[in-house]
């Protein structure tokens, strides 16, 4: 999607196994500079994997992987990389603004202590012992923790996992702030409200394939952005995600069948989500969870 010779991150035809198992089969992405990047897919899709390979951690076992053009196992490549990673290991003893202070030693520009906790809503918690703090503070300071060297490019591996919804929208705030100031982000997260609300950008990965790379409206177009409900004779709530709502309508009212309760709106990320993986022949694969119960007939629709 962007001129390779602008990218910040660039992965190309990247092969990735752990014994038998195959985590990312000839994946290209390029990430420009600025960018906001949501990477959706469902578990064991080769989401972590990726972020992994980028961040230098591990290696591919073909195919290249760049950070700012360079090797991401180059030290001088790191130093301008953040990342939270999905676990996260903090040293339970120290203090909040200890390990705030220490992280922020090893960065020659570190965002002062004080403005960091500001910003991620952990100015209170300067003084506490890291192993008193619950899963969610835990989640923001390392996601704090990420920026705390501004870096250009930031890796965020389910930023938002065990977080309530007031503790999430701190962190999406924040994220969004970072990234207006020219961070280039890159995240995977199962929350599909998150990618929905954050991302410019969506990558579908599934099966250690990229299934779809495109701005997140022309991800909701490509498959089908309407949801059509309504209540059949006998009394059964039915659901379709359609790509043609008005076709679909006239069908139905052609078909003489009873209905009543007619509503169509635009389909979730997390429809389309669905679409795609069955297109693709993922039919079999669970789809992310969200906080909203999937309809049972979500798949049937999604195939029609």
């Amino acid at each position: 999607m962007n001129d390779h010779h602008d990218a910040v991150v660039r992965v190309t035809n990247v092969r990735r196994t752990f014994g038998e198992v195959v985590a990312l089969d000839g994946v290209s992405l390029d990430v420009g500079p600025g960018e906001l990047v949501g990477l959706l897919g469902p578990n064991g899709a080769g989401k972590s994997t990726l972020l992994s390979l980028i961040s230098g951690l591990r290696r591919p076992d073909s195919g290249t992987v760049r950070l700012l053009g360079q090797d991401p196992a180059d030290p001088s490549a790191r130093i301008a990389l953040g990342m939270t990673p999905q676990e996260t290991g903090l040293p339970a003893t120290l203090r909040v603004g200890e390990v705030v202070d220490f992280v922020g030693g090893h960065y020659p520009d570190a965002v002062p202590t004080a403005e960091l906790l500001g910003r991620f809503g952990l100015d209170d918690l300067a003084r506490r012992q890291t192993g008193s703090l619950s899963g969610g503070q835990k989640r923001r300071l390392a996601v704090a923790l990420a920026m705390v060297g501004r870096p250009r490019v930031v890796l965020l591996d389910e930023p938002t996992t065990g977080l309530d919804v007031a503790g999430r929208g701190v962190l999406w705030d924040a994220i969004r702030e970072y990234h207006r100031s020219g961070v280039t982000v890159l995240l995977t997260s199962h929350y599909l409200e998150e990618i929905q609300a954050l991302a410019e950008r969506v990558v579908v990965v599934d099966h250690g394939h990229v299934l779809a790379d495109d701005s997140l409206g022309a991800i909701l177009r490509r498959v089908g952005a309407n949801r059509v409900e309504y209540t059949g004779a006998d009394g059964v709530r039915r659901e379709h995600v359609v790509a043609d709502s008005d076709a679909f309508v006239r069908e139905l009212v052609a078909s003489g069948e009873e209905f009543s309760g007619l509503e169509i709106r635009h389909a979730s990320l997390e429809e389309a989500f669905t679409k795609l993986t069955s297109e693709a022949g993922g039919a079999g694969t669970t789809p992310p969870s969200s906080d909203a119960t999937r309809p049972q007939a979500l798949t049937e629709g999604a195939n029609r």
